[in-house]
């Protein structure tokens, strides 16, 4: 089913704007009905795009923004005084409902503060959260909130509950999905008294959840989503980030060691090959900003063109199931019990 345009930020992140443009390419030869509303400075993006057909470039539209939002920058900075950035058009083209849905490598505080400065959050959700899916023993777990608030009240933590419930249930396609709140340990007495008094609103929510989780459970298996502050999870990720670079890292270097590790290592190619593409952290970038009237989806800064393809289609996927659309029908109808049944 076709959906508006997604409106892509090219300008903002670690890369230069051709690399986040392959990226653009890629998700495009991958959907033959998607579009796409790249936000940015004309020039450089005309030169990545002058030798494509003629098919393919009338997918694109380019939409000016003199300004870039730094890596750096201090999220009011960006929203005071950066009105023209490729980031804040990005999300307009949202709010006007020219865009389905929006992606950005940017800044994710400068990301969150105009995503809500412009879009709002939905009736009833107090702060949005930042949520991806993450591989697991059955698949993949869904976690949040990832970054986008370094601290979370026990009410905002049952909202990001419900949400995530919704996502895995609704885009992904997961029966009752299992929550796990995130803490230093599965018995009720662990835990400081903000966790504590979320677990006791969760319990009484109405939602599939388990209880207490510990930071292995989030790869075991046991649970589909893991629901914790941004501070908290967003060391969690790139923790995992770390451990897998690595692991590779190391056995790269042991394969390498002698001539029969060598061998070795050409005899488990095959194998290897499929746990790395499995494991790979590009196939799983593209964090969805839930809670807010709009769609908007986080990219790893430094996502190369492979990794920022995956950004844009889970936009797209997004959009398609009506994902806000999905959220607001929760929240508005048993919120009192917080159960994502519509």
């Amino acid at each position: 089913m076709p959906v508006l345009p997604i409106a892509i930020d090219v300008m903002s992140g670690d890369r230069q704007p051709r690399e986040y443009i392959a990226g653009v390419l890629m998700a495009l030869a991958e959907q033959r009905d998607l579009h796409v509303l790249l936000a940015g400075q004309s020039a450089p993006i005309e030169a990545a795009l002058e030798a494509l057909p003629a098919p393919l470039r009338e997918r694109i539209a380019i939409v000016p923004a003199a300004e870039v939002v730094g890596m750096s920058e201090h999220p009011r900075e960006a929203v005071r005084h950066k009105k023209d950035s490729s980031m804040r058009v990005a999300v307009e083209l949202v709010k006007s409902g020219r865009a389905a849905a929006c992606v950005s490598a940017g800044n994710t505080g400068a990301l969150t503060a105009i995503s809500h400065f412009v879009l709002k959050t939905l009736p009833g959700v107090e702060r949005a959260a930042i949520i991806s899916a993450i591989p697991a023993v059955h698949g993949h777990t869904h976690m949040l909130d990832l970054g986008a608030n370094i601290k979370a009240t026990p009410e905002q933590l049952r909202q990001f509950a419900t949400m995530g419930a919704i996502i895995a249930r609704d885009v992904y396609g997961v029966v009752g999905p299992r929550i796990g709140l995130l803490n230093i340990g599965e018995e009720d007495i662990k835990g400081h008294e903000v966790v504590q008094a979320a677990h006791g609103l969760l319990l009484a929510s109405g939602l599939n959840y388990l209880g207490f989780v510990e930071g292995d459970d989030i790869f075991s298996g046991d649970v589909d989503v893991v629901v914790t502050d941004g501070f908290t999870g967003n060391v969690a990720l790139k923790t995992m980030e770390g451990a897998a670079a690595l692991i590779a890292s190391r056995l790269r270097e042991e394969f390498h060691a002698t001539w029969r590790s060598r061998l070795a290592g050409l005899a488990a190619r095959g194998v290897l090959s499929r746990v790395a593409a499995r494991l790979d952290p590009r196939r799983y970038n593209g964090a969805c900003m839930v809670g807010l009237t709009g769609i908007v989806v986080k990219s790893h800064g430094g996502a190369d063109g492979m990794a920022f393809s995956r950004a844009v289609l889970t936009a797209a996927r997004a959009a398609r199931h009506g994902l806000t659309a999905q959220i607001a029908q929760a929240l508005a109808g048993p919120q009192s019990t917080g159960s994502p049944t519509p």
